[in-house]
């Protein structure tokens, strides 16, 4: 038999109270050392958290002293204005410009509007009208019943030159409320090289005669100047030799 079977029943009793307390104080010391650990942990993700945000400071704040912006005196975005623009060089005559046209060029620009046009001799409508002897038609009117905008139709007259020259460049402000999307024509020889080409599919008006220009004029004066400006030392030499003609006759005295 083992020797516990011979440990009195006190002594028996007083070695399972203390194993009883041994275990409730471990129970209780365990959820405070978890609790610790949890804390230390919790410390550590908040630290780690707190350095990357110090990092993530220091390098903006290093990578914006780097690449430092200059900002404009006065905000915004610069505006070409063809009109201010326009003051330092006369702009072209509208008649001028079509004297100068190319329909071949125009064909190319036409490319633009082939989308929504066709320009053949009974071509049908499309998205826009079949645009084949416009030129020197009324506006807004005819092509096979096609629907105009109110706006356009209320312009009246016909489309002649300048009316065509001030609707390719914008038809918004040339029609305002019309259907048209398209935005314009910018430069000047691009209209007048469309508006040719399109009077050379079934209208054929007369272009109108080209104008005297201020450049013209001052190639013209400069030209004269310059003429004045070649005489003046023929001139010039001219003199010294009638000087010169007396000097024989004392020279015989």
């Amino acid at each position: 038999m083992r020797e516990t079977a011979f440990i009195p029943l006190r002594r028996r009793a007083r070695v399972s109270k203390g194993a009883t307390n041994s275990i409730k104080r471990a129970d209780k010391g365990a959820p405070a050392n978890g609790a610790a650990r949890m804390d230390n942990r919790n410390n550590t993700i908040a630290g780690w958290v707190l350095f990357a945000g110090i990092c993530a400071l220091g390098l903006s704040i290093g990578s914006g002293m780097v690449f430092a912006t200059h900002h404009p005196e006065k905000e915004g975005y610069p505006i070409e204005d063809s009109e201010a623009g326009a003051g330092g060089e006369a702009a072209t005559p509208l008649p001028n410009l079509l004297a100068a046209a190319d329909p071949a060029k125009g064909e190319a620009v036409f490319a633009k509007c082939a989308a929504c046009h066709t320009v053949n001799q009974g071509g049908a409508n499309g998205i826009g009208p079949n645009l084949y002897g416009t030129m020197g038609e009324e506006i807004g009117h005819g092509k096979q019943g096609f629907a105009f905008s109110a706006a356009l139709a209320g312009v009246g007259g016909s489309w002649d030159f300048e009316k065509m020259d001030a609707w390719l460049t914008s038809p918004r402000k040339f029609a305002p409320g019309t259907k048209m999307s398209f935005a314009g024509l910018s430069s000047p020889e691009d209209r007048a090289n469309l508006m040719v080409y399109l009077n050379s599919q079934g209208s054929n008006l007369p272009l109108p005669a080209p104008v005297e220009t201020a450049a013209a004029e001052g190639g013209e004066e400069a030209a004269a100047a310059a003429a004045e400006g070649d005489a003046a030392p023929a001139e010039a030499a001219a003199a010294p030799a009638e000087g010169e003609a007396p000097a024989p006759a004392e020279a015989k005295k």
